[in-house]
This record gives C-alpha cells, structure tokens and sequence, in this order.
C-alpha cells in the first residue's frame, strides 16, 4: 500500500521563503542560504576581520617605516 501526502498535511512543516539570490526554498530563519551561501540579511552578514582602526594604524606604521629607511640614506 502506498502512502500519498494530501495537502492539508503540509501545515506542521516550518514556513520557507524563496532565497532573493537563488531562488531556492529555504527556511524562513535561515541566517545564510544552505545552497547558494549568500546572507540573508546585513545583521546575519560576517562583517570584516579587523576593524578599520587597525587597517589605518597599521598603513600610517608602515608609511613611517618606509620614511625612517629612506629618510637613513
């Protein structure tokens, strides 16, 4: 005997959402598309590595290095 699913079942399942990068059902919590990786939203996103203090700290450190070795010869 073979079991078919009505529609009426579907009601305990969790509510998906179409993926706006893919396309792709996925649930409707999801932080991240499991098919196409991409963040849902900018919250859910990683943001950068290292703020951008330490990116600027470290260039205007390097441009001083670069200025005390040519600045000896």
């Amino acid at each position: 005997m073979t079991a078919y699913r009505d529609e009426d079942e579907d009601d305990d399942d969790e509510p998906t959402v179409p993926c706006p990068y893919c396309r792709r059902d996925i649930l409707e919590d999801s932080p991240r598309c499991p098919y196409c990786e991409q963040y849902i939203s900018a919250e859910d996103h990683a943001g950068p590595s290292k703020p951008a203090w330490v990116i600027v700290t470290a260039l205007v450190c390097l441009a001083v290095a670069v200025w005390w070795v040519l600045a000896a010869f």
